[in-house]
């Protein structure tokens, strides 16, 4: 929530992608956190289809996020023109209901659960798209500034390996059905803790602050070296 806060703060527009994913983010960490107590029988069933709805919006929004930077980079004029509130709120009230779609959609509808997997496979060329396309565009950017620039690549990056690492791995897994590898699905309960990663990320000066911390500890190993040497050198000339 700070971090928001602090994102909300520092571009005067509320990121409300961002917000969107926080708080999916938080409806899975309250829905895990109850499930911990093996609820039974309804409970347990509204419980886990609040969480799926949860992760469901979690995926959308980071495809949302990583579209979004990929405008920046490419069309920025149409973007910063185009950039409204009300277009964000409709697309974020269609997020919700889309994965209050494919949440519900397989219990009502006869379904194989590869079809269904396979479609959750969409957003994976989505974001390489994104990606792809961000980094053909840099070099052609000349408005958004090189900070900006370094903030919109990480973020993107981001996501595409948070979606990789996490979900990638349970939907090939489930696809495949080849049981004697082990089974993945723990790994999206880290979802959260990635999405926080993008948080921290994302604010403005976080990078170069990273960047930083990495050269000054640089220069101060050199220096040192440098000392090492020098003192080395000044006992070796006062021993001959």
């Amino acid at each position: 929530a700070l971090c928001v806060a602090s994102l909300v703060r520092d571009d005067h527009v509320p990121p409300i992608y961002v917000i969107n994913l926080l708080i999916s983010d938080l409806i899975q960490l309250c829905c895990m956190a109850i499930l911990l107590g093996n609820p039974e029988g309804v409970l347990n069933f509204i419980i886990f289809s609040i969480y799926i709805i949860g992760l469901m919006a979690s995926v959308c929004f980071m495809v949302c996020i990583s579209l979004e930077r990929y405008l920046l980079i490419a069309w920025p004029l149409w973007y910063r023109f185009r950039r409204t509130m009300k277009v964000s709120v409709v697309v974020c009230v269609v997020v919700w209901v889309l994965a209050l779609v494919l949440t519900f959609f397989p219990m009502f509808i006869a379904i194989g659960q590869e079809t269904y997997l396979v479609f959750l496979l969409l957003p994976f060329p989505v974001l390489i798209f994104s990606v792809v396309g961000i980094f053909k565009g840099l070099s052609a950017s000349i408005s958004v500034s090189s900070e900006e620039k370094r903030r919109i690549v990480g973020a993107t990056i981001l996501v595409l390996l948070n979606y990789t690492l996490l979900f990638l791995p349970s939907i090939i897994w489930s696809i495949t059905q080849d049981y004697t590898m082990i089974d993945p699905h723990a790994f999206i309960y880290f979802n959260p803790l990635g999405d926080l990663v993008l948080y921290i990320f994302m604010r403005k000066g976080a990078i170069d602050k990273i960047l930083a911390s990495v050269c000054c500890c640089r220069m101060e190993t050199q220096q040192q070296q440098i000392i090492a040497v020098n003192d080395n050198n000044m006992t070796t000339v006062s021993s001959v």
